[in-house]
């Protein structure tokens, strides 16, 4: 009898392990939030770095003393 309960015990630890390798449908939409808030935090930095440097040309086609935005 014991070693049945211990022989049920290594295989069900062995599902266990085995299931946790696989991302399930939950994982794989948090990582692709993830990366979709990523995505849009990047973009504004770009935009936010166009910006500043549109500002700055437009200072500096102006003659202004200060071309930093």
């Amino acid at each position: 009898m014991n070693r049945n309960i211990v022989f049920g015990m290594i295989v069900l630890l062995s599902l266990t392990l085995a299931a946790c390798e696989e991302k399930g449908p939950a994982e794989k939409v948090g990582e692709s939030v993830d990366q979709a808030v990523e995505d849009i935090q990047d973009g504004g930095r770009d935009l936010g770095n166009a910006i500043e440097d549109a500002c700055e040309d437009v200072k500096e086609g102006a003659g202004a003393e200060d071309s930093d935005c």
